[in-house]
């Protein structure tokens, strides 16, 4: 039973962690600075204030655009924002423990790796490794796998892609899979487990598949596909099949 007070701590700290996040996602893949000073609107340059700076609320308020300019206003923040949000009210809301927090964090840190390798075909070391610490760490709250068990998932999850990427490159003579992926997945089997990586690969496969295919993308040979995002998405149905048939 989901608890409301929980839920809505939950969804606040989303939702201000969003936007962090979001503002994050934009400038960082173009070597922007996101800790140095104060937030401004990317079209005319002037200061946020306090009322522009609610997550969601703000955008909603002002229709999107800048108040001083009225430019465009990136969809992409209330979208994260309000990913976090749920993701926080569904995670505190249902385990209002450290568990709970656990879960969160890896959803928050999946969400962003999500829309980089979507967007930028990116999976930073500065998101990857730091998620894998986290497993071994909080993540013993959030789930009964054993630390055993998240040492073999984090290794078998990394050193499997990474043979397949290794492969490709020298039958290939060129890079088909990036090092990310890799990472994610040892990240995602330090979390939960070897028992999940067969899930996590065959679930994240068919949602690329499916992709691929209403996009067209699949006519293209050369086509580039964002494995990280599939991975990322696959991690919580992955999680509860290998609870339920294996747990």
């Amino acid at each position: 039973m989901i608890q409301p007070v929980a839920a809505l701590i939950g969804a606040l700290a989303g939702a201000i962690l969003g936007s962090f996040l979001a503002t994050l996602i934009l400038r960082w893949p173009q070597g922007r600075g996101v800790m140095r000073g104060r937030s401004a609107c990317d079209g005319c340059g002037r200061t946020l204030g306090a009322r522009d700076l609610i997550p969601m609320l703000s955008a909603l308020m002002s229709r999107g655009r800048c108040r001083t300019c009225g430019g465009l206003i990136d969809p992409l923040h209330g979208r994260v924002e309000a990913g976090c949000a749920i993701i926080g009210a569904l995670a505190i809301g249902f385990r209002p423990d450290l568990g709970g927090i656990g879960w969160a964090l890896l959803g928050w840190m999946l969400l962003a790796l999500a829309v980089l390798d979507w967007r930028h075909f990116w999976l930073p070391d500065a998101l990857t490794l730091p998620l894998a610490f986290l497993g071994f760490t909080i993540g013993m709250w959030a789930s009964d796998v054993t630390l055993i068990d998240r040492v073999i998932g984090a290794a078998v999850g990394y050193g499997a892609l990474l043979g397949i990427a290794l492969g490709y490159r020298t039958l290939r003579g060129r890079d088909g899979l990036g090092l990310g992926d890799a990472k994610l997945l040892g990240a995602l089997g330090a979390w939960l487990g070897w028992q999940a990586l067969p899930f996590l690969l065959l679930i994240a496969s068919l949602m690329g598949l499916a992709v691929m295919l209403v996009t067209g993308r699949a006519k293209h040979r050369t086509a580039r596909v964002p494995l990280g995002t599939f991975l990322a998405l696959a991690a919580a149905p992955a999680a509860l099949l290998t609870d339920r048939l294996i747990g």
